[in-house]
Parts: structure tokens; sequence; C-alpha cells
């Protein structure tokens, strides 16, 4: 039924809301990056209007750093859509120095 899906990894050493966090995050930047993956908007009962959702499988997995490190560079070889998120983002109060620390990761790490 679905052509495809949104794959999200997350280091399995993370805390709990860590992982939660990460995810959140990841599951924005598939939803910036390919806007047609969003589903119709949502009404309830009272015919209220909520959000559009992804709109197809999401599966999310917690794996080691060796994992994670093939499946980034599988991803990149496939030239798949991708968000990534780096552990000094924790540190970062705002989206610009989110950037800032992601740039100053080494690009294969």
């Amino acid at each position: 039924m679905f052509d495809t899906k949104v794959a999200i990894l997350v280091r399995e050493d993370l805390a709990v809301w860590q992982k939660l966090n990460v995810t959140a995050f990841l599951a924005t930047g598939i939803a910036g990056a390919v806007p047609e993956a969003m589903g119709e908007p949502y009404l309830d009962a009272a015919g209220r209007r909520h959000a559009r959702l992804l709109g197809q499988p999401m599966l999310i997995f917690a794996a080691s750093t060796e994992v994670l490190q093939r499946a980034w560079q599988q991803a990149i070889q496939r030239d798949l859509t991708r968000s990534a998120y780096v552990r000094a983002m924790f540190e970062t109060g705002h989206d610009a120095a989110n950037r800032e620390v992601f740039r100053a990761e080494p690009a294969d790490a």
C-alpha cells in the first residue's frame, strides 16, 4: 500500500526523554523536506480541524553507534532524504545554535 516509509534511528544509549526529543526533531525534518508525505488534515467529531500528520508508516529504531553510522552511509549512498541530530544539539537553546553545532561535527560522525 505504501511505496515509501519513514525510518527514524536513534542511539540506544540515550535517555528516554532524549530519544523522544530526537524522534520529534527528525520527524519534523522529514515533514519539512518532503511536504508531499503529509496526509490530509484531521477533523474531529465536532468538525474542528487538526494538523496534518505524515501519511505513511513511521518506523522507530534504537541502535548502536556502529549501526547508525552504517545506516547513515547507506542513506547517503542511496541519496535518501535525511534529517540528522547530533548530541551537541542537546546543549543548545535555539535553531541557529543547533545548525552551528551540527556543522561543527565531522561529516561522517
